[in-house]
């Protein structure tokens, strides 16, 4: 009877355990059961599960982050994901300016050598010269450290106003002082320009962020008071930014009432912006530069010049992106950039190229215009007829993969020509520069840059035989039998270091037969 009681307390006993067990999963199944599912639901509910449930301790922020970018990458190739330490340095560089000092610099035998003074930064205030090395920052030790760029920059940074003393050694007089300077906002700017020529302005927008605008109307006043009646607005290699900046830009150049962008919500909503009265530069002939990596709101821009005749488009295709992004934060330190629109051309025109074959194949597509020889003929460039459309002075444009010039310019380099050129223009070149310049700066003290952008580069064979040492001791292989193209590179590195970008890119355009292809185009008959 003991034994039986006995064995029934554990039956017993066991049914309950098993009660428990089985009532715990039959509620959960339960409140599935009861709550609407939905995709976004049956995530959140899982990642619940497992932050609540799951046996082992896992980092449910990590794993969400995660879930995040594999579902990004199954979107569209613009929407991506911004980790914490990304987003800050993405925000400056699209609202124009950060604090700091003021400065670009090298890491030069492990110190940090101050390459430019920014004009509108509290070094040039302070009296920071190109050339001086910065030893301390406050009592923090800066040489013979092996820090990075980003760590240079993290303790040069700072809060607006804050106080930092600069322990410097200037080499040329070699004095060590300690410089106090208040931090500050510092412009990044996305606009450069200059007179081209008599009566012919050019400016460049390297990408649409907050101030493009204020600088740009800035350039076009400034140039106009010189006397510019035709423009070279050069959007080569500018990747994008803010669709506003764009519409803005547009609206300088195109009378009242035109219509500059028609942007189509994921719901079907359909708004157009049109241009306002009294734009800058309505009238004079305007010659829009573009090139492969010229894409989404330099494509805004240069679609509603063409599609309202009011500039001729000139280079080679453009990017091809036609869809519109919106900035969104993920908790307080993380964002995602996602699609929420599409934009059309005013004529009607989407040019987004197609991206069903995955993010990889999207992006080589314009590396994969040299192999279809896209870049030395146009008729190889495709063009759909079903998606042609027409202007209202009758031109003939298309969509579906970007902006096609009206003025093609055909590339009959090769690609190591290219990478020539590429290298020649790359910060290799310009960490050579100011190597040379370090010791040479008394041989440029007193030079005005007039003079120097009007003379040849002084000493040429003295430059082009340090810069084959320097390649040599860099291991670098690079063809310099093309002595003019060597000589402007330097050339116009020194303009940078010496003065500004608008003078880099002044000496850069003697060579650049984009830029010497719209001077000769200009002289055409004009948009009638």
């Amino acid at each position: 009877m003991k034994r039986y009681n006995l064995f029934l307390w554990i039956i017993v006993l066991l049914s309950m355990a098993l009660g428990f067990l089985i009532g715990t999963n039959q509620q959960l199944v339960e409140n599935v059961i009861r709550t609407p599912q939905n995709g976004s639901q049956k995530l959140n509910q899982f990642l619940r599960y497992l932050d609540r449930y799951y046996v082992d301790q896992i980092d449910i922020d990590s794993l969400s982050t995660e879930v995040i970018q594999d579902l990004i990458r199954k979107l569209d190739p613009h929407s991506f994901y911004i980790p914490k330490e990304e987003l800050a340095r993405m925000a400056e560089n699209m609202q124009g300016n950060f604090v700091g000092i003021g400065v670009s610099f090298f890491m030069e035998q492990d110190t940090v050598s101050v390459v430019r003074v920014l004009p509108e930064g509290s070094s040039k205030r302070a009296g920071l010269l190109a050339g001086d090395r910065i030893l301390l920052a406050n009592q923090d030790t800066l040489y013979g450290k092996q820090l990075t760029s980003e760590d240079i920059v993290n303790r040069l940074r700072g809060k607006n106003e804050s106080l930092v003393n600069l322990s410097i050694y200037r080499p040329g007089t070699q004095e060590h002082f300690v410089l106090p300077l208040n931090r500050g906002a510092v412009p990044i700017t996305s606009v450069s320009h200059y007179l081209l020529k008599e009566k012919v302005g050019y400016i460049k927008i390297n990408r649409f962020a907050e101030t493009t605008n204020r600088e740009f109307q800035r350039a076009v006043v400034d140039l106009k008071e010189r006397g510019m009646t035709q423009m070279v607005l050069d959007l080569r290699n500018n990747p994008g930014g803010y669709l506003e900046a764009a519409e803005q830009i547009a609206d300088t150049f195109l009378a009242e009432g035109k219509s500059i962008v028609m942007v189509e919500s994921n719901q079907g909503k359909q708004t157009t912006t049109f241009s306002t009265a009294k734009g800058a530069f309505e009238e004079g002939q305007v010659y829009v530069l573009l090139n492969g990596e010229s894409a989404s709101a330099s494509e805004v821009v240069a679609g509603a010049l063409q599609d309202n005749d009011r500039a001729w488009i000139l280079g080679q295709r453009s990017f091809g992106k036609g869809l519109v992004q919106q900035q969104m934060p993920l908790g307080a330190q993380e964002a995602v950039r996602l699609t929420t629109a599409r934009y059309y051309t005013p004529t009607g025109r989407s040019i987004q190229r197609p991206f069903d074959n995955g993010t990889q194949a999207y992006y080589d597509e314009v590396k994969q215009r040299y192999n279809t020889g896209e870049l030395a003929d146009v008729s190889k460039v495709p063009q759909n007829d079903s998606l042609a459309f027409t202007t209202p002075k009758g031109r003939k444009v298309y969509g579906g993969g970007g902006i096609v010039p009206d003025v093609y310019l055909p590339n009959n380099a090769n690609p190591e020509d290219d990478w020539s050129d590429y290298l020649l223009r790359s910060n290799l070149i310009n960490h050579f520069v100011f190597k040379e310049l370090d010791q040479r700066r008394k041989d440029f003290s007193s030079i005005d840059r007039e003079t120097f952008v009007s003379q040849p580069l002084p000493n040429k064979e003295q430059w082009l035989a340090a810069l084959k040492i320097y390649l040599d001791e860099q291991s670098v292989p690079l063809n310099l039998e093309n002595t003019d193209l060597a000589s402007a590179a330097i050339h116009s590195y020194l303009g940078l270091q010496l003065f500004d970008e608008a003078t880099q890119l002044e000496i850069l355009h003697r060579e650049d037969r984009f830029v010497q292809a719209a001077l000769e185009e200009l002289v055409k008959k004009p948009l009638d």
